[in-house]
């Protein structure tokens, strides 16, 4: 089966593309997380502002005296200023917003014409997986954040990905090639899609628990130190708790079904439903985090926060799995290229 050079190439430059694409855009959503702190400033100013004029109108009524300490500048002015700020930093979340889209469109366009290169369906080692897997992570990420306006976490999102494609491109790369015998069967898009998409979500709702727990630590209108203000921009814990839980309830039903068909698969590959390989055990302990995670959400006197560790457990295992298992652990799974 012969290679179409021209698309692969083509899969290669639009990948790098939508990854200095994402730079770029992480660039402007860490310089609108930098508006929006100057626009929270300016609120408190201005609340600060007007809790003092309540007070000496308080005093004024009651007969006292009104001491003034300092000269308060006058609320229509206040008013301008935040106006102003704001409108600059939805400016920058806008092109934020537009950015990450061009880098989407780019990065199903690598993973389409990847496929078109290799004649396959391109989920054939650890490099197309993770090129799927962060496409996946951001299509939802650019929907969800775009509906709801949650611009702030764009940084904190970005900055993984980036991370991750950067490993992609370089230590993780494989040209494009037929896969071995032993992929070629129709239950390989099926299983590795289902479970790439399960664990591109789950990622997803890994991030935001851990965005949740830094919440708590340091909650809204709490917020004290350094941290304090880097995290002030940030949803409230509760919806982040939220978006936590909503994704992990999609995360373990696609997950588990994709586990399912791998283990139809072997079946019909291997003569065995389930051969305790590394990469087979791996994933099934994620599974079982993801499920407890959810158990522990909704069960009595459990805390949130408590829960919470245990997606982000469940986190640290799909990046284990993906990175250490792939690479290092020979088995049966060995198909990343690598190892």
């Amino acid at each position: 089966m012969l290679v179409n050079t021209t698309m692969a190439e083509l899969s290669d430059l639009t990948f790098r593309t939508a990854f200095i694409i994402y730079i770029v855009a992480l660039l402007m959503a860490c310089v609108y997380y930098g508006r929006v702190l100057a626009v929270v400033d300016v609120r408190r100013e201005r609340r600060a502002a007007q809790q003092e004029r309540a007070a000496e109108k308080v005093a004024v009524g009651a007969g006292g005296p009104v001491v003034v300490e300092k000269q308060l500048p006058p609320e229509p002015e206040l008013d301008g200023v935040y106006e102003k700020r704001v409108a600059a930093a939805r400016k920058w979340a806008g092109m934020t917003q537009a950015l990450v889209w061009v880098g989407v469109a780019l990065h199903i366009v690598a993973f389409v014409t990847r496929g078109i290169a290799a004649r396959r369906f391109p989920l054939g080692n650890l490099y197309e997986y993770i090129l799927f897997m962060t496409a996946v992570i951001m299509v939802a990420a650019a929907i969800v954040i775009g509906r709801k306006g949650w611009h702030t976490v764009w940084p904190w999102l970005l900055f993984p990905m980036v991370i991750a494609m950067f490993l992609n491109s370089t230590v993780f790369h494989m040209q494009a090639a037929p896969v071995v015998p032993a992929l070629q069967s129709y239950w390989m898009p099926v299983h590795v899609s289902t479970v790439s998409i399960g664990a591109s979500v789950g990622i997803v709702s890994g991030v935001f628990a851990m965005l949740y727990l830094l919440r708590m630590w340091q909650p809204k209108g709490e917020e004290h130190g350094f941290i304090g203000k880097i995290v002030h921009p940030l949803p409230s814990a509760k919806t982040l708790d939220q978006i936590t839980y909503k994704t992990a309830i999609i995360t373990l039903p696609l997950f588990g079904i994709g586990i399912v068909f791998g283990a139809i698969w072997a079946e019909v590959a291997w003569g065995r439903p389930w051969n305790w390989d590394a990469k087979e055990t791996v994933s099934m302990i994620t599974w079982i985090l993801y499920a407890a995670y959810l158990h522990a959400r909704a069960t009595a006197g459990w805390k949130n926060s408590k829960a919470a560790w245990i997606n982000v457990f469940a986190l640290a295992m799909t990046i284990f799995n993906m990175t250490y298992v792939n690479t290092v652990i020979a088995g049966l799974h060995s198909y990343a290229g690598l190892n």
